[in-house]
């Protein structure tokens, strides 16, 4: 088995490695950076596990995600990060990640996690099921072309505009729109940005990028 661990702090970097070797991984590559990872990738190096941090000096760790999904649209993700904030989890759910960890859970989570994502499953570490239990999460979520629609409409958008900024057809936004207010059951837009907000799917006082 071959594991990309993408980090830019040494000691959490290298002691997911450690514990990794320990477990029996044969062959783990760790990167400081997301340019290493996406180097090796270009080059055509593939790996059966990306465990990455959300903030790298270099690249925004939601655009490393889409990166190697990109490259690997079977890529299997396993997110380690310090943010517990729900509209984290919701984009990294929107994204289809296959594991969400926080860097405070034991070590055994993380072969816990691999494991799981093996066997054909997700994992999320219990403070993660506990955010997202206590929000009233739903299974139906926005996909990432949706939230980016959402994005949009709570900046003021039309739909014309929408659609030139995103290089669709207005009909393509049109339904993004529909599968919005049908996902957040909402009536109107000023219903649709109070319900995102609620389930974090929008920053409160803010939209997401």
């Amino acid at each position: 088995m071959r594991i990309a661990v993408v980090d830019d702090h040494d000691l959490i970097r290298e002691g997911t490695a450690t514990i990794l070797l320990n477990a029996g991984v044969g062959d783990v590559e760790m990167f400081g950076n997301a340019r290493g990872l996406v180097e090796r990738l270009d080059d055509g190096v593939s790996f059966d596990f990306y465990i990455i941090d959300l903030e790298l000096p270099d690249l925004d760790g939601f655009v490393l995600i889409e990166m190697i999904r990109a490259r690997n649209n079977k890529a299997r993700i396993i997110v380690s990060t310090v943010h517990d904030e729900l509209w984290t989890l919701r984009k990294l759910l929107a994204r289809n990640v296959d594991a969400i960890i926080y860097k405070s859970a034991t070590g055994g989570e993380i072969i816990a996690a691999i494991r799981e994502v093996m066997n054909g499953g997700s994992y999320y570490c219990e403070a993660v099921r506990d955010a997202l239990a206590s929000a009233a999460d739903s299974s139906i979520h926005p996909t990432s072309r949706e939230l980016e629609v959402l994005c949009q409409i709570a900046g003021g958008k039309t739909t014309k505009e929408i659609a030139a900024a995103l290089f669709v057809s207005e009909n393509t936004i049109e339904a993004h729109r529909k599968a919005l207010f049908s996902k957040l059951h909402a009536v109107n837009v000023a219903d649709l940005i109070v319900k995102a907000i609620d389930k974090g799917y929008l920053k409160k006082g803010g939209i997401l990028h």
